[in-house]
């Protein structure tokens, strides 16, 4: 099986960008590609989607079982020529300083791939030898199969760069890609902004493409790829039989509210789910024979005003949360949620307001990292005592309103809401963590379509 890693020798050196030129040239070539982002990453995977033109997809050894990464690993493969997975914050950066758990390297071992480092080498020359040299032997049961180089300034710097790290390492420079700011992605307060937006164009995608295929040595990537060689899995997640849609499940999906697992949506429904989606922004209604929503993370709060413009979509999900349709809303959908948004120029706008709170961007820094949540009540996803890992990722605040959905196990306190058939919390999920999620969901827009026949939206 060809599998390479795309890592970084340390955040923004470049791996994004360089990952997605990688993903665009192999596809460019004729082969199926499939896309893996290492981490909780919702934007990174945009890039990817838009290179290959095939879902990318998350593997974390933290939020997820071993064996499920695995499962969800090769469920993805099936069928595809090579696996190109872009890693994490730097190679070795995991949930802690205390081991590898959830780092791009415990990914790769996991699955036996080689590893191709992405050095940033704008200020340096004969000292990147030194960086890949410490990154050869900090772990030696990693596969460090070659180096990329970025921000070289000229032909010359990257002769010495290359020459440097080869003869101290041993290990193949690959190519480079130039110091230019036409080959850069744009970003925002959380880093890159998803291609759903319309930001970026084609011609930024074939402008990349060409320089990778230019300074890259493609041909020699997919030989270093054919020497990984994954083990094997069995199926702990998705049903072993056919389940027919048994209730449609209406998902936000427009340029406020991307932030999905792709396996988690295959997931709900691999159990019986029917997803339509829609546009909180555009649309003036919830689908038509829904039976639970589904509101995902996003920028509600860059969307604000055409947000709360929407008062026929406003409304509909007010008669929908009444109602007591299963609602389950992660950080976006949170904010969304909400009797009102004040962006980051204080602008208040008034949000769906099924929720006794507001939201502020006014935080003095990000909330950032992983979460054990233990459900303090029964809800649409999980019972009471439940615990399931998950990831925070905002720069928002709440305001009003006493959180009741979950314990925070590790850094203690409450966090999220629950109120009739509705549960909205910062922390994102994946339905993978554990694998009576997106059962339960499914079975709770069930149970809810069954007492309600006459609902309609």
């Amino acid at each position: 099986m060809k599998l390479v890693v795309i890592a970084g020798a340390t955040s923004g050196v470049g791996k994004t960008t360089i990952a997605t030129a990688v993903m665009g040239s192999l596809a460019r070539r004729g082969l199926k590609v499939q896309a893996f982002k290492a981490g909780p990453d919702y934007i990174d995977p945009t890039y990817h989607t838009w290179a290959t033109g095939c879902p990318s997809r998350n593997l974390d050894t933290w939020l997820l079982p071993q064996t499920s990464v695995l499962d969800l690993f090769h469920r993805a493969m099936a069928g595809k020529d090579i696996g190109v997975i872009e890693g994490v914050m730097g190679l070795y950066d995991g949930r802690s300083s205390a081991g590898e758990e959830g780092s791009t390297a415990e990914l790769a071992k996991l699955l036996g791939a080689p590893v191709v480092l992405v050095v940033d080498a704008g200020r340096a020359a004969r000292s990147v030898a030194a960086i890949v040299l410490g990154y050869l032997h900090f772990d030696p049961a990693l596969r460090l199969r070659g180096v990329i180089l970025n921000r070289i300034g000229s032909d010359g710097h990257y002769r010495m760069c290359q020459e440097s790290i080869e003869q101290a390492t041993g290990v193949p420079v690959v190519g480079f890609i130039p110091r230019r700011k036409d080959l850069t992605l744009p970003e925002r307060h959380l880093g890159l902004i998803p291609t759903v937006e319309g930001v970026e164009n084609e011609e930024f995608l074939h402008r990349l493409i060409s320089q990778a295929e230019a300074t890259l040595d493609i041909p020699r990537l997919i030989s270093l790829a054919g020497e990984g060689e994954p083990p094997s899995a069995e199926r702990s997640l998705f049903p072993s039989w056919k389940v027919p849609a048994r209730v449609g499940i209406a998902v936000a999906t427009d340029k406020a509210f991307s932030f999905y697992y792709q396996d988690s949506l295959d997931l709900l429904e691999a159990w019986g789910a029917e997803l339509a989606s829609f546009s909180p922004i555009e649309d003036t209604g919830l689908p038509a024979n829904i039976s639970g929503v589904y509101l995902g993370g996003g920028f509600p709060e860059i969307y604000a005003s055409e947000l709360s413009a929407n008062r026929a979509m406003l409304a509909s999900l007010r008669k929908a949360a009444k109602t007591g349709v299963p609602i389950y809303a992660e950080c976006g959908g949170l904010m969304y949620l909400g009797e009102s948004t004040t962006d980051m120029e204080g602008r208040e706008y008034p949000m769906v307001g099924v929720l006794p709170v507001s939201s502020r961007l006014d935080s003095p820094r990000l909330s950032l990292g992983y979460r054990t949540v233990r459900a303090l009540s029964d809800g649409p996803l999980l019972r009471r005592g439940e615990t399931v890992r998950g990831h925070e990722f905002h720069w928002s605040v709440m305001k009003g309103g006493e959180p009741n959905a979950y314990e925070l196990v590790e850094k203690g306190g409450k966090e999220g809401f629950r109120l009739r058939n509705v549960l909205a919390s910062y922390v994102h999920l994946h339905m993978g963590s554990s694998p009576v999620m997106p059962r339960r969901f499914v079975e709770s827009c069930c149970e809810f379509r069954k007492g309600n026949a006459s609902w309609v939206c």
